[in-house]
């Protein structure tokens, strides 16, 4: 027997039990067979218990059947049911799907995924720290090192791949490279990096392997891997009669998951497919929202509380993190949890729905430019009240506390038991505190470290909140979501009348924060306020800053009126803090986006609001300078992409707006396009008469192109105004100043 000391870096099933991949303490990696047998629970009468060995039998492998008691989640009782055990992890999935066709059966615990349920049972975790003792072959024991609740922890020294498709024509400007000329691929690892000739598929791959040959590379770390390059390298081994060696595991294909289109939140997202490896991770920076938000310490951190192994991690929501930290936690509880669980809403009359689905508390801001006012922020106000309430689907409507009530709605929060939702929040809020504290006191390497994976619990608490009221969530229901938005507007009020018992004027509130102004009060009087309203409602606010200035920006098409999420200021430290307008928007041309960041970053260097209107002129001269610009036809490609998405099939547009316009000129060139998924064009002549003549999609400018200076000039001048409509500069009156320069011709050529 041998015995290795490392991290669990993959794990995934295979027939006998479960492919276990470590790295030592040298980056060595090794391939152990852990044996492991997966279980999931039946309930149903004694007739349909009978069938359940007859229905397993076709799959030829071991099954053990057996009474167990679990506990029902929202009654808390025992209830009697049948454990099925399986011998082969790769055959899970099937079992269950024949368990669901036997009449009278209820399933449990069978649509979690194995490798997850794997982390689950056996309370490891990927990357755990973990002394293996093995023959070789099989892991004949794991015994951890390491603790989930570690706060710090090492991680493996990793070797990245970086790979990418570089066009010889707009280089890498973020537009996918299946929608426009091939270019060349682009790797590189440990400061080398090599071109790979897209034309010659043979040696495009041997290229491919020498590397991953010679580096063994832990990560593979793509831009449009999953969409594009995976596909067209596999593509092109096969083409060239060439094994591609992606997989550590020889004997493992990469695994692939089909793309979607979905609707949520009355958007429609696109979600590429995924190209997954064995032994090996491949991470896709084009399709993950974790990594984009909080790069691999962030992942990684999401990754280890969630028991998902990292490259599936790195393709799923945030919600999806935060459903199975509590399906864990449930299981690990002996909590039985349903198969395809869905909890539509009860039913309630129209005065019942005007009292409970009010949603958070918000305040019109006042329009204007203000100075000395600050901003105080409840620390992750809803998962707060969730685990300092007790507020969990099993909690709500208690029939043994009729004393605990939550205001102005009135439903009972039990007492007695701990929910299961405020168990995991209770870790997660414990943690993101201590991580934003040691960012606080660190610098460098450090800092980052703390702030990536401080940023990636902020958004699993974010999402704990929208999943409490979803009805397909694990451990959804509406009346809790109800629950936690009726106390957060009961605190926001108190700590309204709180700060106006002070002597300060509210000048905006926003579910979880509020802007207070009061003539003379400094840093000191806001903390003071800030200590005052968290010993009044027991939940932790904090002074987010005092702006040197801050402006409410008013409404498009309601002059005067205020917009809650549409602001712009800068905190006496020189931080600065914008929402709701061009720079911050994803479909924002860079030209247009660069030159609104410079006019703030202007303004935003001045020390009042005197100052600011004295450095006007200057704010004005950037903008003039971004029109000549314009004007003389010197703006690159990359500075006017815009980028829109698809809300449907290219087939179902009947209009022929820019999106229709460019989704059909990809169409027509090869691109496969999906409802959701982000194009980019180019504004070549708005005018024109011909469809085609309009807009242009990025990738297929070709060398013919030009820009209508006109619609990008009035882009310009509506982000500017954005910025100084405050100063009594409108969208008309920056025109008229600038003159013949806002006044471009039509079409200018580069």
């Amino acid at each position: 027997m041998a015995i290795i000391e490392g991290w669990l870096f993959d794990v995934y099933p295979a027939a006998e039990g479960m492919a276990v991949w470590m790295l030592d303490a040298d980056g060595r990696p090794h391939r152990l067979l852990a044996p492991y047998r997966p279980a999931l629970f039946v309930a149903g009468p004694r007739r349909a218990l009978d069938q359940i060995e007859r229905a397993l039998r076709p799959l030829g492998i071991p099954v053990a059947v057996r009474p167990a008691v679990q506990r029902e989640l929202m009654s808390g009782e025992e209830v009697p049911v049948v454990r099925v055990s399986l011998g082969s992890p790769a055959a899970f999935p099937a079992a269950a799907r024949r368990l669901a066709q036997v009449d009278g059966l209820t399933l449990y615990n069978c649509d979690i995924p194995v490798s997850r349920l794997f982390f689950y049972d056996t309370r490891l975790f990927p990357l755990v720290r973990c002394r293996v003792e093995t023959d070789g072959v099989v892991a004949r024991s794991l015994e951890p090192l390491s603790r989930l609740e570690d706060l710090e922890y090492d991680l493996p020294p990793l070797t990245i791949l970086r790979l990418r498709v570089v066009s010889a024509v707009h280089g890498d400007a973020g537009a996918s490279p299946a929608h426009g000329p091939r270019g060349v691929i682009e790797a590189g690892v440990d400061g080398e990096t090599v071109v790979l000739d897209g034309d010659d598929a043979d040696e495009v791959i041997r290229s491919l392997n020498r590397l991953l040959e010679r580096y063994d590379p832990d990560v593979i770390l793509t831009e449009w891997g999953d969409a594009f390059l995976v596909p067209r390298l596999r593509a092109l081994a096969a083409r060239a009669g060439v094994p591609l060696r992606l997989n550590r595991d020889p004997h493992a294909a990469v695994r692939r998951r089909r793309a979607r289109s979905y609707v949520t939140y009355g958007q429609v997202v696109h979600q590429a497919g995924a190209q997954l490896l064995h032994g090996r991770w491949h991470i896709d920076l084009r399709n993950s929202f974790i990594y984009s938000e909080a790069e691999l310490a962030g992942l990684l951190e999401v990754a280890r509380l969630a028991g998902i192994p990292v490259q599936e991690q790195a393709r799923t929501s945030t919600g999806t993190a935060i459903s199975s930290m509590q399906v864990q936690q449930a299981v690990r509880d002996g909590i039985l949890i349903p198969w395809q669980k869905s909890e539509p809403e009860g039913f309630k009359t129209a005065a019942q729905l005007i009292v409970t689905d009010k949603g958070g508390l918000t305040y019109q801001p006042l329009v204007g430019v203000f100075e000395q006012v600050g901003e105080l922020d409840f620390s992750s106000m809803y998962p707060t009240m969730m685990a300092r309430f007790n507020i969990s689907p099993e909690t709500i409507g208690c029939r043994c506390c009729p004393d605990s009530r939550v205001p102005e709605i009135q439903y009972t929060i039990c007492r007695r038991r701990r929910g299961l939702v405020p168990r995991v929040l209770d870790h997660l809020l414990a943690r993101r505190l201590y991580y934003k504290r040691r960012r606080n006191e660190t610098a460098g390497a450090a800092r980052a470290l703390y702030q990536q994976r401080q940023t990636a619990l902020k958004w699993c608490l974010v999402t704990s909140f929208g999943y409490l009221g979803y009805r397909n969530a694990r451990f959804g229901r509406i009346e809790a979501h109800e629950a936690v938005t009726a106390f957060a507007r009961e605190v926001l009020l108190q700590a309204k009348e709180i700060a106006e018992g002070q002597g300060f004027r509210m000048l905006h509130a926003l579910v979880d924060s509020m802007w207070l102004q009061r003539p003379g009060a400094g840093p000191e009087a806001y903390e003071a306020l800030a200590a005052a309203i968290t010993q009044a409602t027991g939940l932790p606010i904090f002074v987010e800053g005092v702006y040197r200035w801050v402006g409410f920006l008013p409404s498009r098409t309601h002059a005067g009126v205020g917009v809650p999420n549409r602001y712009l200021g800068v905190f006496t430290d020189g931080t600065t803090k914008v929402r709701g307008i061009e720079v911050r928007r994803s479909d924002t041309p860079a030209l247009v986006a660069t030159t609104q960041a410079a006019m703030l970053a202007r303004m935003f260097a001045c020390p009042d609001l005197a100052a600011v209107r004295r450095a006007l002129p200057d704010v004005l001269g950037i903008l003039e300078q971004a029109l000549l610009r314009l004007r003389a036809g010197e703006v690159r490609p990359e500075e006017l992409a815009i980028t829109t998405r698809l809300s449907q099939e290219v087939a179902a547009y009947r209009h022929n707006t820019v999106q229709a316009i460019s989704a059909r000129a990809l169409d027509r060139h090869g691109a496969r396009l999906a409802p959701g998924e982000a194009i980019q064009y180019i504004i070549t002549n708005r005018a024109a008469a011909l469809p085609d003549d309009r807009v242009r999609p990025y990738t297929l400018l070709g060398g013919d192109w030009s820009y209508d200076a006109d619609a990008y000039a009035t882009l310009l001048l509506r982000a500017a105004a954005t910025v100084l409509e405050l100063f009594g500069w409108s969208e008309a009156r920056l025109r008229k100043a600038l003159g013949k320069v806002a006044a471009t011709s039509r079409a200018s050529s580069p």
